[in-house]
């Protein structure tokens, strides 16, 4: 394999993003900072590197990864949450026990946070309910960008109402900073979706949006196929508005009427039919 092909291979092998020939100039721009900081000339010496250092290989991964995020991103899918899908969890749960989400690829912070905002805003609705909240994402400086909770003036525009701005930020001299109470709602990990995801618990409520565009069919449905393990017969997944699980065996079915929304497929073996 040419160096080009090799770290294609070794990016698939760790992260499942599928780099198909035509990206060739998207890697050397993206690896460019790498190949200067490392004194390599080219990608063949930078494919040679990587097969002796793991460190490296992440640093390469990481530079692949797609960081795009903005607050309350295509803002119909948190409608559905809020309108939808939290009143029935809230409804069907016992008094006392957690929802918990999970925000997957969750980058620099804000979708995990925009859901943060949105249980708090609705309040009452939810009894008083625990919400837990986690973040998880394969790279880690966008990670702890979002621990820090703090963004720029170019960022908080993007998506984010200035009532909610002024509600639950605070204005410092660096940028926004997202209030205490949100953060502590909010625990961020670094996990990479293609590893054993049982160590991250049970969720109702799933958003994993943007991420299967970048796989390829076998590890969209491997992929799938280990969230929907996670999520509870109740719970919801959220992927991309480009994004589907068609041709994909994951025992999931859409939401009626809400594209990009899917839920648990109901087993019907053995079950009476209503009369």
């Amino acid at each position: 394999m040419n160096g080009f092909e090799s770290i294609a291979a070794a990016v698939k092998a760790r992260s499942g993003l599928s780099l198909s020939s035509d990206k060739h100039y998207l890697v050397e721009a993206r690896l460019d900072p790498i190949l200067k900081r490392r004194g390599l000339p080219n990608l063949g010496a930078l494919a040679d590197r990587l097969r002796l250092d793991a460190g490296l290989e992440a640093e390469v991964v990481e530079a692949m990864t797609t960081n795009e995020t903005l607050f309350f991103r295509d803002g119909k899918p948190f409608d559905h949450l809020r309108d939808v899908v939290l009143p029935d969890l809230h409804a069907d749960r016992p008094k006392g026990a957690p929802l918990r989400i999970w925000s997957a690829a969750a980058s620099t912070g804000q979708e995990a946070y925009s859901l943060a905002i949105l249980v708090s805003e609705m309040g009452s609705m939810l009894g008083g309910r625990r919400i837990e909240i986690v973040g998880t994402d394969i790279a880690r400086e966008p990670l702890k960008r979002a621990e820090e909770g703090l963004y720029s003036q170019f960022e908080v525009q993007r998506g984010l109402p200035a009532r909610l701005l002024v509600k639950y930020f605070a204005k410092e001299e660096a940028g926004w900073r997202i209030h205490r109470p949100l953060r502590e709602m909010v625990r961020f990990r670094n996990w990479n979706l293609l590893s054993d995801l049982s160590g991250l618990g049970r969720f109702d409520v799933v958003f994993c949006r943007n991420v299967l565009i970048y796989f390829d069919h076998e590890t969209k449905t491997r992929t799938l196929q280990a969230i929907a393990r996670l999520m509870s017969p109740d719970g919801a997944l959220y992927l991309g508005g480009a994004e589907t699980i068609l041709g994909i065996d994951c025992a999931l079915v859409p939401y009626a009427g809400s594209p990009g929304i899917f839920r648990k497929q109901v087993a019907t073996a053995g079950l009476i039919p209503a009369r």
